[in-house]
C-alpha cells in the first residue's frame, strides 16, 4: 500500500505540482535573448516537447523503480529521477517564461510511460536497464536536433537543452554500465516510432 500511495503521489507531483530543480538552471553568461513573435512560438513548441520528455522521465524511473528487487538499482532510477526532476523544473520554467503552456496530455504520456517502465521492469533488471540505454541515446538524439531547431539567439532555452543532453548521455553509460543488455532492433525501432508520435502531437497540443 505505501508503495502505490508513493507511486500515486509521484504521479500527481509531477502532473500538477510546481516543479523545483536541485541545480541552478543552466545559462550562457552574459548572452540575453531577444526573440521575435515566430521564435518565440517555435522555442515555445520545443521546449513543450522537452517538458514532456522530462514527464514521461520521471514516469519511467518511477515504475522501473518500483519494478526491482535490486536495492542498489533501485537507488540508481531513484538518482536518475532525481536529475530528470531538475530537467522537469528547468523546462516548465522556460515555458513560462516563453508565454508557452505544457501539453494538455501531459496526463496520458505519463500513464503510458508508466506503463512501459512496469513491461520493462518486469522483463528483469538487465532488460530494464537496456530499456534506459536505448531510451536516453533516442533522448540525446532527439535534444541535438532541438540545438540545430532552436532559434540561433535564444540562449537560455539552448543552454538548458545543451546541460540535458549532456545528462541524458551519462544516463545511459551509467545504465550501461551497470550491466543493461542490448535490445533487439525491433524494439528500438518501435520506440523510435513510439518517440515520433509524441513528439509530433506535443508539439502542437
Amino acid at each position: 500500500m505505501d508503495t502505490v500511495i508513493n507511486a500515486t503521489d509521484k504521479a500527481l507531483r509531477t502532473l500538477f505540482a510546481k516543479p523545483h530543480a536541485s541545480r541552478p538552471c543552466p545559462t550562457l553568461a552574459e548572452q540575453s535573448t531577444t526573440l521575435s513573435a515566430a521564435e518565440k512560438t517555435l522555442a515555445g513548441a520545443l521546449m513543450r516537447v522537452n517538458h514532456v520528455g522530462e514527464v514521461c522521465a520521471q514516469a519511467l524511473y518511477a515504475a522501473q523503480a518500483l519494478s526491482t528487487r535490486d536495492a542498489a538499482l533501485r537507488l540508481h532510477f531513484e538518482a536518475a529521477s532525481r536529475e530528470e526532476g531538475d530537467h522537469l523544473a528547468w523546462t516548465r520554467e522556460r515555458l513560462d517564461e516563453l508565454g508557452a503552456r505544457p501539453s494538455l496530455l501531459n496526463p496520458l504520456w505519463y500513464a503510458g510511460a508508466f506503463g512501459l517502465g512496469l513491461v520493462a521492469g518486469q522483463l528483469g533488471d538487465k532488460l530494464s536497464l537496456g530499456f534506459v540505454v536505448e531510451t536516453e541515446r533516442q533522448v540525446e538524439a532527439h535534444l541535438a536536433s532541438h540545438l540545430e531547431k532552436l532559434p540561433e539567439g535564444d540562449h537560455e532555452s539552448r543552454a538548458i537543452v545543451a546541460q540535458m543532453k549532456d545528462d541524458e548521455a551519462r544516463h545511459a553509460l551509467e545504465a550501461s554500465q551497470a550491466g543493461a543488455i542490448e535490445l533487439p532492433t525491433p524494439v528500438k525501432r518501435l520506440m523510435g516510432l513510439a518517440a515520433k508520435v509524441m513528439t509530433t502531437v506535443a508539439h502542437r497540443v
